[in-house]
């Protein structure tokens, strides 16, 4: 059986066939993980990534879930938990640099945002997030890890809106795109906030044979655009397989 432990919360794929009417099963599973609730994420749906979910054991859908010496509070019928991304993010929460201002462009509940904040000197971090309910709980979870705390001023600030309009009103070191559903339409504001020499990490979803060219060509068209400017590829990083024969990539390029 395939299956990601949330917090205290048991996630069994979609395709696993459970009967739900077999409640002393469940009720064995859920103590041999110890887990307060079973349940199924059936689809992830639009802009804000709202779950639609089964719940086969327990009544309780909110959790806290540790990862990488953070802390995530989240309701997971309310919003997405990435599976298989944790090594990402603490990626690239490594190469923040000391002084560094961060826009995350698509923040959620603080995927990236929060480990960059727990663990390095970033200056300012700017977390952009167009869903409410993601939003509140990237406010809990700027709380509940003591980033502000710890300053003498606020460096993770939380942000409700649209990054096409709120990106682009910041000037950034290093500007995140964690996002892997038409990407692509968010280059132009993330080039509108990237200072010279600065670095996007763009997400892309793509077919194995296009890796090393399709996501370039897209940063590259946009950059053109947006004053000739030029890309310098520093990495190409293979997150998880997406789908038969497309990949989920981070390509990591410096705008110059």
């Amino acid at each position: 059986m395939r299956w990601k432990k949330i917090g205290d919360i048991l996630v069994v794929d979609d395709n696993i066939d459970l009967d739900m009417n077999d409640e002393n099963y469940l009720k064995r599973l859920a103590s041999e993980h110890k887990a307060k609730s079973i349940i199924k994420v059936k689809k992830i749906e639009g802009q804000k990534r709202e779950p639609t979910i089964e719940i086969l054991y327990g009544n309780e859908t909110e959790t806290v879930h540790k990862e990488n010496g953070c802390l995530f509070n989240l309701d997971l019928s309310k919003v997405m938990w990435a599976k298989g991304n944790n090594n990402e993010r603490l990626r690239i929460a490594k190469l923040v640099g000391k002084g560094e201002t961060v826009v995350d462009m698509f923040a959620g509940i603080g995927y990236f945002s929060i480990p960059i904040g727990v663990h390095s000197q970033a200056d300012h971090i700017y977390s952009i997030e167009i869903n409410p309910n993601s939003y509140h709980f990237l406010k809990n979870n700027i709380t509940l890890n003591k980033i502000n705390k710890k300053a003498a001023y606020d460096r993770l600030v939380p942000i409700l809106g649209d990054c096409a309009i709120e990106a682009p009103k910041y000037s950034a070191d290093r500007v995140l795109m964690g996002y892997v559903k038409t990407t692509h339409h968010f280059l132009k504001p993330a080039m509108e906030c990237v200072k010279d020499g600065g670095i996007i990490h763009y997400h892309e979803t793509v077919p194995l044979k296009l890796i090393e060219t399709r996501p370039y060509e897209r940063v590259k068209k946009v950059a053109y655009e947006c004053g000739e400017r030029e890309v310098e590829v520093l990495n190409i990083q293979k997150i998880k397989r997406y789908a038969p024969g497309v990949e989920h990539i981070v390509l990591d390029a410096r705008i110059n």
